[in-house]
């Protein structure tokens, strides 16, 4: 051993490792000294007493009951008539000790009582350590049917493993905290792992909440690896010079599954297959054994390691298994055969940790001499190194998407990319950097250092999330804390409730006040409109009984102008009447003149023609003169004179009958004259009388008129009256709207909180808002840890 220290969890100490014996010092139930190595419990020396008291009077080898015998080991072994009633490591699964424990039918031995406890418990921890027949005898591995090989795959699980209860209690609870010698966070879920003293727990990396313990009474766990699947998870470690085991367990029951190694010193570094069917272990023995966790058999064992195996990894796809040393020596082996593949040498220091790139064409190692380096697997060639951290990288993991996380003696965690370049630094840890490790589901980095304290990150940012502890408190020790801070989270939240509360309320006062000083200038600006709209409307109605002042005045005046102009029509048809009626009567008197001329005529020439009639009757010959005339001169002249007096009359009638016509033609005349006379007077009297209804139309109309004038100017007084009180209204109106404004300008610009109100107010939600969330945390902790509590009652962990 060299004088530098290469790596924490490997340094020894009177024998033992130092981080074993720190854990001892750390347990107030481990003594000051190393205790020595349990004894082994063997067939022979332990089993066989027994079985030969209680069991061998009827199972032996002359009366074999059910075709089994307990008294000697073959047959035991191989079972009865039922089968195989021992299943080496696994007591729980055991025929034989279901029978003697009374949990199956036929209940061993009958008709009895079980056998002692102590008895049992040498049965038990018998079965469970491989069922050795004597000390010297090799413990095979126990075999699970869950356990057979599987399809290595990198893709997500389609059933991913997560706790389905919590496992246990610690049964152990340190007053300090022990280093993190063991860290490892499932490949696909949020669940993590880290050491403790004879314990491994488990705890969500989200929130930190603890998933449950599972016990490792073989010793301090020195390594912590999850299956690649995540439904496993490998637990190595031991008592430093006394004994090493590695131990599988069920992710989702925390059942053990397998045991691997029997060995007299402490595992330090292990791994399991991708397939799961093999399990890499090894430690200061030197040696690189390899099993099948089918058969239990050690089917490799490889010495080529000069010093402590401290890191051991099996590559994603199981093809390849790569071994560390404490003396910088890295191999690489066929995980099949065991055969050599490549010695990989370049480190100047003890290689701590190793980690395989998804794709397993690459695989990292660490270094105590500062570095990391790549090493690619087609020729064994290293292609990257740099200095990762000064005094020691300690621990070292590949990503699931490529990335690197590592921490060291620095205290100071770190992210790189696959090409070396760093991505980020995280804060330094308490302690030595122990153990890293990346939760790729919550992108988290998490860190353990040797005071005992994970640390977790937020990895996009460094930023923390929170801490954890080796040395986990019980449930009851959890409740009691939650229930504490819970109550404790309920004062406070009360009091800031309350606090924002009053000012709340104070603000809401003003609000109130100022929602009234609104509502109040919100009335006042609708009765102001209102009143507007009123004074509006009887401007419009002032305007409108104007017009019909205008309106009726006009027709008064129209109405009064047709009476003036109706009288002096009237005026000039009396006028013109009074001429007609002149004319008339000159007419008439004419027409009378030349009727009695008319009779004077007509006399006249019915006297001509009487006379002429009577003469030419009279002229003619009488019957006595004609024959007379020709003879009778006398007769003759006096038959001339009568002719001539005859035509003398009849030539009178001519003359009579031209004045009658003179005298008719005058009188047609004068009748027309009188009946154009008469039809004029006829004609003004109509027309007077037509003058005269007009003019007493007219005269109706214009008292009618005056009348609407009257009204009119009545009704535009009363406008006028209704105008002037809107608008006083109006102004009394949009004074008090003034008023209201200024009031509720004044009570809204009071209402909202003032700068230092509302950071008050700020700082109080805030910390109501954290109560709340708080509480919420510690009360959804107490349902957890409830049920949690529940689990442990129902289903106690052995």
């Amino acid at each position: 051993m060299t004088d530098s220290l290469f790596s924490l969890r490997f340094l020894t100490l009177g024998g033992l490792s130092l981080a074993a014996a720190l854990c001892a010092l750390s347990s107030p139930t481990i003594a000051d000294e190393p205790k020595p190595a349990p004894e082994k419990v063997t067939f022979a020396d332990h089993v066989l007493p027994i079985m030969r008291l209680r069991c061998g009077s009827c199972h032996n080898a002359n009366d074999q009951k059910g075709g089994l015998t307990v008294d000697n080991y073959a047959a035991l072994m191989n079972g009865g008539s039922s089968g195989a009633v021992i299943e080496p490591g696994d007591a729980g699964n055991s025929y034989l000790y279901s029978l003697v424990t009374h949990a199956s039918e036929p209940k061993m031995p009958p008709n009895a009582d079980k056998m002692p406890a102590a008895e049992l418990a040498t049965l038990e921890k018998w079965i469970n350590l491989g069922a050795p027949e004597t000390a010297g005898s090799s413990v095979a591995v126990k075999k699970k049917p869950s356990l057979t090989k599987i399809e290595v795959s990198n893709q997500r699980p389609a059933d991913v493993a997560v706790p389905t209860r919590y496992f246990a209690d610690p049964a152990i609870v340190p007053v300090r905290s022990n280093a993190v010698t063991a860290l490892a966070v499932s490949p696909w879920a949020s669940v993590g792992a880290m050491s403790g003293h004879q314990q491994v727990t488990l705890f969500d990396t989200k929130t930190l909440d603890l998933l449950g313990v599972l016990p490792f009474p073989e010793g301090q766990p020195q390594v912590l690896k999850f299956s690649r699947n995540g439904s496993l998870l490998l637990v190595g470690g031991g008592r430093g010079g006394a004994n090493g085991r590695v131990v599988v367990f069920d992710v989702k029951t925390g059942e053990r599954k397998i045991e691997a190694g029997d060995e007299y010193d402490e595992v330090l570094a292990a791994d399991i297959s991708p397939d799961q069917t093999l399990i890499a272990l090894g430690g200061p023995k030197k040696v690189l054994r390899i099993y099948s966790t089918v058969t239990g058999e050690l089917i490799a064992e490889n010495k080529k390691h000069t010093d402590w195996l401290t890191a051991i990894e099996f590559s994603p796809d199981g093809v390849l298994v790569a071994s560390g040393d404490r003396s910088n020596g890295l191999i690489v082996w066929e995980a099949a055969s065991g055969n050599l593949f490549y010695d990989l040498q370049a480190h100047k220091g003890a290689i701590s940790d190793i980690s395989w790139r998804p794709d397993s064409n690459v695989v990292g190692s660490a270094s105590e001499d500062g570095t990391i380096k790549l090493w690619e697997m087609q020729n064994g060639g290293m292609i990257k190194s740099w200095d990762a951290h000064p005094g020691g990288v300690t621990a070292m993991d590949y990503t699931r998407d490529g990335q690197l996380v590592s921490t060291g003696r620095d205290r100071i965690s770190r992210l790189w990319n696959g090409d070396g370049a760093k991505v980020r630094d995280f804060p330094a840890v308490s302690d030595l950097g122990m153990e890293v490790a990346y939760d790729a589901e919550a992108k988290r980095l998490l860190a353990g250092d040797w005071a005992g304290k994970i640390f977790v990150w937020n990895a996009d940012d460094a930023q923390p999330i929170g801490q954890l502890a080796t040395n986990p408190p019980t449930i009851a020790m959890q409740l009691a804390d939650a229930t504490g801070k819970a109550d404790a989270v309920r004062v406070q939240l009360a009091a800031k409730q309350k606090a924002a509360a009053d000012l709340r309320a104070k603000l809401a006062a003003r609000q109130q006040a100022a929602d009234a000083a609104t509502g109040k200038a919100k009335q006042a600006a609708e009765i102001a409109a209102q009143t507007t709209s009123r004074k509006q409307q009887s401007e419009k109605a002032m305007q409108t009984q104007q017009a019909a002042v205008t309106a009726a005045e006009l027709s008064l005046k129209e109405t009064q102008t047709a009476q003036a102009q109706l009288s002096a029509q009237l005026k000039s048809q009396d006028d013109g009447l009074t001429a007609a009626q002149n004319v008339l009567k000159t007419a008439t008197e004419a027409a009378a003149q030349a009727t009695a001329a008319e009779a004077v005529a007509g006399q006249a020439l019915a006297a001509a023609k009487q006379k002429s009639d009577e003469l030419t009757l009279a002229a003619k010959p009488t019957e006595a003169e004609t024959p007379l005339l020709e003879t009778d001169a006398q007769v003759k002249q006096a038959v001339a004179d009568r002719l001539a007096a005859a035509t003398a009359a009849q030539q009178a009638v001519g003359p009579a009958e031209t004045a009658l016509t003179a005298v008719q033609g005058n009188l047609q005349q004068s009748q027309k004259n009188q009946v154009a006379a008469k039809a004029a007077v006829d004609a003004l009297v109509a027309a007077i009388g037509a003058t005269q209804a007009a003019q007493a139309t007219a005269n109706t109309a214009a008292e009618q008129a005056q009348k609407s004038v009257e009204a009119a100017r009545k009704s535009f007084d009363e406008a006028q009256a209704q105008h002037t009180a809107a608008l006083q209204e109006e102004q009394t109106a949009a004074k008090a709207l003034v008023e209201a404004q200024a009031a509720a300008k004044k009570e809204t610009d009071a209402a909202p909180a003032t700068p230092d109100e509302q950071k008050v107010l700020g700082e109080t939600d805030a910390a109501v808002k954290a109560a709340q969330d708080q509480l919420a945390v510690q009360e959804a902790r107490l349902v957890r840890l409830k049920k949690c509590q529940s689990d442990l009652t129902a289903a106690p962990a052995k």
